[in-house]
């Protein structure tokens, strides 16, 4: 991932499903592939000297933590960052139409303390 000048990048790991018991291979997954892909693949998974599963299983992987990370990283600029930290530590006072809808959610749904 690669980092932009002036911002700063904030990323927080936690135990998940997607990172739990990453080192044993139990989990079995099947796709169908056009002959020229496979060929592909072969050649690509020899050129590394691994086998055709390893290749994939890895190619899968680096292809799932980019599109999580993709999704789940947000990335703000200084003045962004500072505005952010100055309304989480001092919130404005809620707005007529978010007390309402507080107001509707726990006639609907029940209490919001």
């Amino acid at each position: 991932m690669a980092l932009t000048p002036g911002i700063i990048q904030v990323v927080l790991y936690v135990v998940s499903p997607y990172n739990m018991g990453m080192d044993k291979r139990t989990a079995r997954i099947e796709a169908r592939i056009a002959p020229l892909g496979l060929a592909m693949v072969r050649r690509a998974a020899e050129m590394e000297g691994r086998s055709v599963s390893d290749f994939m299983v890895a190619a899968a992987l680096e292809a799932a933590r980019k599109t999580v990370v993709e999704m789940e990283v947000i990335r703000l600029s200084r003045a962004s960052q500072e505005r952010f930290v100055a309304l989480v530590s001092d919130p404005p006072a809620p707005c007529d139409a978010l007390l309402r809808a507080i107001e509707r959610r726990r006639e609907l749904i029940g209490g919001v303390e």
